[in-house]
């Protein structure tokens, strides 16, 4: 059975590596950091490590075992890209994804830089989605450096939203999710901060996907932006027929 999830934007999670390192503001209150820990406190074997990076090769070829075509997040847990990951274990992730083209696979990173030195040794099917987080303006770069992957679909992770991005540059992005931070000592998301970011995708005419606004009970205070819930999601054309 495919680990399902509750993250809004996927059906379901396949973290063939957990654990990670803290690069950029938005890494600062790590919702997985915390989910490993707490893991590892209830003994689950996965997390004997805590949040250290660990490799699980016996999950490398698990999404071929689920046979319903499914949206999966890659690495909820951890960063495909971290440079720890060893080159011959990303070539497996992606084999993998080739392999089952039923399912629709998202890989987002922190480190696209990586993801780009590593082009042209990936295979790119239409079923791989690639995207990067972007807290702030800070991070623009990271839009840069996505933009040279040759991804059917690339998109942008703005949460937490910690700062004002309404110049965001959206050239070659296809599909933006937007959210504020939630949890213990969460810091807030200002509302016009994220009306604008909406704006500037509906100029550029991007999909458009608000998560949640987060804080210490985010089901509390719900998914809705002036009114109405955002679930837009990005279309790929293949062959003259349009999936989405």
């Amino acid at each position: 059975m495919a680990q399902g999830s509750s993250i809004e934007w996927t059906e379901a999670t396949w973290n063939p590596v957990t654990g990670c390192d803290k690069v950029s503001p938005g890494c600062k209150h790590c919702y997985a950091e915390r989910m490993s820990n707490r893991l590892r406190a209830m003994n689950n074997p996965r997390y004997t490590n805590g949040f250290d990076l660990t490799l699980h090769d016996d999950l490398l070829t698990l999404p071929l075992r689920w046979k319903k075509p499914r949206r999966i997040f890659v690495n909820s847990m951890s960063d495909l890209f971290h440079v720890d990951v060893p080159e011959p274990f990303l070539v497996g992730c992606f084999d993998t994804m080739r392999q089952a083209h039923w399912h629709t696979f998202q890989v987002l990173t922190k480190r696209p830089e990586r993801a780009a030195e590593l082009v042209h040794h990936l295979p790119w099917p239409s079923n791989v989605w690639m995207g990067t987080s972007i807290e702030n303006a800070d991070y623009y770069w990271r839009i840069d450096e996505l933009r040279t992957i040759p991804a059917a679909i690339r998109f942008l992770s703005v949460e937490p939203l910690l700062g004002p991005v309404d110049d965001i540059p959206l050239d070659g992005i296809h599909w933006v999710i937007a959210g504020g931070e939630s949890g213990p000592r969460c810091r807030p998301m200002q509302e016009a901060w994220a009306i604008a970011l909406r704006d500037r995708c509906r100029e550029a005419g991007v999909a458009f996907f608000f998560k949640q606004w987060g804080g210490v009970n985010k089901k509390r205070t719900g998914r809705l932006l002036e009114g109405r819930a955002w679930d837009e999601m990005p279309i790929l054309h293949v062959a003259g027929s349009s999936i989405g």
